[in-house]
C-alpha cells in the first residue's frame, strides 16, 4: 500500500502542517477489490487520536484502489499517520509505511516557520531573503504583502498573515501585461512590481510623492540611469520623466512621503536598478 500526505508544507525533508488546518491522506492499494475498506489512524506518542474507515475506489482502470481522507490537528507536536487493510477472504492484510508529520503553530518562534514564511512570500513574488531569520528584508517583504492585501501597514507577521501566505493569498495582479518587461507602481497601495509580460518578478514596499508633491501618473519610459548616491541622497536612480526616478532612499515610510519620486529601501535599490533597463516602461497609477 502506498500512502501520501497532501496539502502539507516542507522544510527540507521535514513535512509540516499548521494547527487547525486540514491536510489530506491519500492511499493506493493493489489490486483493487470492490467493497474493501482501509482504516486510517493518526497517532500522537503512540496513542490513536483519530481513526476513520474509507472504502476503496477504483483507479487506473480498476487496476488499483484509492482512498482519500483529511485530518485537522488542533495541537502542535509530531504525529504519525498509518493505514491498514485488515485481512478478508478477498484481500490479504496490507499495511502502508508510517508517515510522520510535524504540526506547528503558525507563529515565528521557530526558524522553521520563518523559512516557510519566506518560501511562501517568494512564491508570491515578494522580494525576500532566504536567511531563515526574521530580518529587516523579511520585514520589508511583509510590509509589501500587507500593503497589497490592504491590511495594517506594519512590519510584523501575525499568525493570520503566516496562514494566508502559506495558502497562497496576496498575489499582485498585473494591470498592464501588454507592456512586456515593465514596472508598475500602485500609488494607492504604495508598492512597486517588476514585471515580465503578465508574470510578476518581484514586489517591493515603496513611498511615493506626498499629497503636496505627488508623483506624476501615467505611462513613461526610463530615459536615464544614475548609479551611486547623488547630492540629494538618491541611491541608484532610474529616471522615468523629468526629475522623477525610482531610487533608494534612507527614509521609506509606509505612506506616501517623497518629493514625487518612487522611493525604495536602500537595501533593495541595487537589485531594482540592475533589473530596470533603459527604455523600460514605468506605469504609475492611483
Amino acid at each position: 500500500m502506498q500512502l501520501q500526505l497532501e496539502d502539507v508544507h516542507r522544510d527540507g525533508k521535514r513535512r509540516i502542517a499548521l494547527t487547525r488546518e486540514k491536510f489530506g491522506v491519500r492511499g493506493f492499494v493493489r489490486p483493487y477489490v470492490a467493497g474493501q475498506r482501509v482504516e486510517v489512524r493518526v497517532l500522537r506518542k503512540g496513542r490513536v487520536i483519530h481513526r476513520v474507515t474509507k472504502r476503496l475506489r477504483p483507479v487506473n482502470g480498476g487496476r488499483a484502489g484509492s482512498f482519500l481522507t483529511a485530518y485537522r490537528a488542533r495541537r502542535a507536536g509530531p504525529i504519525a499517520v498509518r493505514a491498514v487493510h485488515a485481512p478478508t477472504p478477498q484481500l490479504a492484510l496490507v499495511r502502508a509505511p508510517t508517515q510522520w508529520l510535524a504540526v506547528l503553530q503558525p507563529d515565528l518562534s521557530s526558524g522553521t516557520m520563518v523559512r516557510l514564511l519566506q518560501k511562501g512570500l517568494r512564491k508570491l513574488r515578494y522580494a525576500v531573503p532566504r536567511s531563515g531569520s526574521y530580518d529587516s528584508g523579511t520585514a520589508r517583504a511583509v510590509m509589501a504583502y500587507r500593503k497589497v492585501r490592504g491590511l495594517a501597514r506594519t512590519y510584523t507577521a501575525s499568525r493570520d498573515i503566516v496562514r494566508d501566505v502559506l495558502r497562497g493569498r496576496g498575489a499582485f495582479h498585473v494591470r498592464y501585461p501588454e507592456d512586456g518587461r515593465h514596472v508598475e507602481a500602485d500609488i494607492s497601495r504604495q508598492v512597486l512590481a517588476l514585471i515580465e509580460g503578465d508574470e510578476v518578478q518581484r514586489i517591493y514596499h515603496i513611498s511615493s510623492g506626498s499629497p503636496y508633491t505627488p508623483t506624476v501618473l501615467g505611462r513613461f519610459r526610463v530615459y536615464r540611469k544614475s548609479p551611486g548616491t547623488n547630492s540629494h541622497g538618491m541611491v541608484h536612480s532610474s529616471y522615468f520623466i523629468g526629475g522623477y526616478a525610482i531610487h533608494g532612499y534612507a527614509s521609506v515610510p509606509p505612506y506616501n512621503a517623497s518629493h514625487g519620486c518612487l522611493r525604495v529601501p536602500i537595501p533593495d535599490a541595487w537589485s531594482i536598478y540592475e533589473w530596470v533597463r533603459m527604455g523600460d516602461v514605468v506605469r504609475v497609477y492611483p
